[in-house]
């Protein structure tokens, strides 16, 4: 029963540092986003070189450096996420749903579904791994004719 408690406790925990994060996120400052991340963080996403926005990134100012980058290159107001589903056990968060933009440089779109995983240990995003429609991404950021 001590287990179930426990875990109930970290579970309602890890779900509330995934809320705050959602909120950062929704707000857009890359700074406030970045400080609910460790230090040190465990960051995939499939990398394309023609996505200007994503790369290797490890550290909570690399993080803060990705919102930066994402702002820089897509349209303001012209970008949204939606969460279709929120699931988390313990430690470990996942979350489905809807994101989409439109580039800067070629003003082409992207949209689709996406998954994020992450991880929270003492209150700080450990792991954030994001499976989304790179093609998409990939082909808004491709200028005509490329």
């Amino acid at each position: 029963m001590t287990s179930t408690t426990s875990t109930t406790g970290t579970t309602g925990r890890t779900r509330a540092v995934v809320e705050d994060y959602l909120r950062r996120a929704a707000e857009g400052d890359p700074d406030r986003i970045a400080a609910v991340y460790a230090e040190q963080v465990d960051w995939m996403v499939a990398e394309n070189p023609r996505v200007p926005w994503i790369r290797p990134r490890s550290t909570r100012a690399d993080v803060a450096g990705h919102w930066t980058d994402l702002a820089a290159h897509t349209v303001p107001g012209r970008g949204a996420f939606s969460i279709d589903t929120i699931v988390v056990e313990g430690n470990e968060a996942v979350l489905t749903g809807h994101l989409s933009g439109t580039v800067r440089d070629t003003g082409k779109t992207f949209s689709g579904p996406f998954a994020l995983r992450l991880s929270v240990h003492d209150g700080l995003i450990t792991r954030h791994h994001i499976y989304e429609n790179s093609l998409s991404v990939a082909e808004a950021c491709t200028p005509d004719g490329s």
